[in-house]
Formats: structure tokens, sequence, C-alpha cells
């Protein structure tokens, strides 16, 4: 688990994969071959995904959403009084505790371990926890209850950025999985896939209007909401192999999508 997070320290969850951009409006068929033999190369915003040194035993998982709320977290002791502590306070003294590393982010935010989060509650839960963990509620306590109380409320943040998107989301419960994720894109991605994207970012440059902005962005959520459909239904199944291949496509279509965002900005 301290590697996972780890990642998740390292590396947020507001990495995109490199912007199209770069490629100009009516790039000729050499620049598309460029695109697709440098992708491999240029993609640094997400770990890639190796399932061909997981063993097949771990890449279909028969329960890979088996009750891991928080209140599975292991119970440890209050570092003031050696009573039963939870994650947060002590549940006698109710003093703060340190971070417990061996919760996961769905135990710290009390939700269950699926894809399919209830984002709404998921924010609620948030904000729930930080009213209580923020540092300026420990302004006048002891050096060590201020600590905690930094390091509980940006763990509490770290959860909650890394759950919020369907994209860091999907990494992170694949890591959950034993999934290796290393720096670098995907490799194996299809060339038609590339061409599809490439042609995407071309529209978007090309567009002259608000209209015509709102067009590709319809098209390109509709797209990334049925990849996070289709990513539920994998990890349900613990089809690993599918995750992985459905993650590559939704890095792409984040990333188109904070592009259309971007445009319809300079648009205003």
């Amino acid at each position: 688990m301290n590697s996972i997070r780890s990642f998740c320290v390292s590396h947020g969850v507001h990495r995109y994969v490199p912007s199209l951009q770069s490629l100009s409006v009516g790039s000729c068929a050499a620049a598309r071959a460029r695109f697709i033999s440098n992708s491999a190369k240029n993609n640094r915003d997400y770990p890639q995904v190796h399932t061909n040194r997981i063993p097949n035993r771990i890449l279909k998982l028969q329960h890979p959403t088996s009750n891991f709320c928080s209140s599975s977290a292991e119970m440890r002791s209050c570092w003031s009084c050696g009573s039963p502590a939870q994650l947060f306070f002590c549940s006698a003294c109710k003093i703060i505790q340190p971070p417990n590393h061996g919760a996961t982010y769905f135990q710290i935010l009390n939700c269950d371990q699926t894809f399919a989060v209830d984002v709404p509650e998921l924010q609620r839960r948030y904000l729930e926890l930080q009213r209580s963990l923020h540092p300026d509620n420990f302004s006048l306590k002891s050096p060590t209850e201020q600590e905690y109380s930094e390091k509980q409320s940006a763990l509490v943040n770290k959860a909650y950025r890394t759950l919020q998107k369907p994209v860091p989301r999907a990494v992170y419960m694949l890591q959950l999985h034993g999934v290796r994720l290393q720096e670098g894109t995907d490799a194996t991605a299809d060339p038609n896939f590339l061409l599809e994207v490439m042609e995407t970012n071309e529209k978007l440059a090309e567009s002259r209007s608000p209209e015509e902005v709102d067009d590709i962005g319809q098209a390109v959520r509709e797209t990334l909401k049925d990849l996070t459909e289709q990513m539920n239904t994998a990890l349900n199944k613990g089809d690993l192999q599918s995750a992985r291949e459905l993650l590559a496509r939704m890095k792409y279509f984040a990333n188109l999508e904070e592009k259309v965002k971007e445009k319809l900005t300079e648009n205003l």
C-alpha cells in the first residue's frame, strides 16, 4: 500500500496525456504517421499499465469489489491514551490520530470500493472530514496534534482528488488489484484509435464558433461516458486486461475534454 500512496502523492490526479495542440491544422499524412509512431515516446502523464507480467490468476478476479468499507480498516491504539482509535480520532479521548497508511482511499472517505462511486456523496464526506481535520481547528493544540492535523487533511485531499474523477480512480483501482504501473504511454495503442483522437483534435483546432466547440465537446463527453461505463463493468468482473485497454482510451478523451473547456474559455 505504501507504493500505491507514493504514486498518488507524486502524480496527483490532475495530470493528463500530453497535448495534441502542437499538431497544426491540416497536418499532412506524414504528420499523422509521426503522431502515431511518437505517441509511445511523448506521453508521460499517466503510468503505463503492464499486464503481460501479471499472473493469469489476478487478471480475472472473482470478487474485486468485496467489502472494503471504512469499518474494515485495522483498529489501532490511541497514541495519547492507548484506547481503541478509529481512522481520525480516538474513540475515548477524541484526540486526533496520525494517518493510517494501511487504509485505502475508499476507506478514508467511507465509501464502497467500486468504480461507480457516488460522487456527490464523496464530496459530502470530503467536506465533512475537512471541517473536522482542518489545521485551523488545531492552532491552539499541541505540536503533535497540529502535525497530525496537517497530515490527515492532506491525505483526505489526495484521496478525494484521486476518487473524484474517472481516470485517476481507474488508475488507483488497478493499482489496488496489483497491476504494475510505471511511467510511459500505452505502446500498444491502436493506430486507428490514435488517428481518431488526432482528427478530433484537428476539428477542435479548426473550430471558429462556440457552437462548433460545443458539438465536439458533446461527442467527447458521450464517448468518455461510454468508456466509463465499460470500465465499471470490466472492474466489476475483475477483467483487468480490458480495464487496461479502456484506461488508455479514457486518458486521451479526458485530455480532449479539458481542451474543449480551454477552447470555450478562449472564445469568451
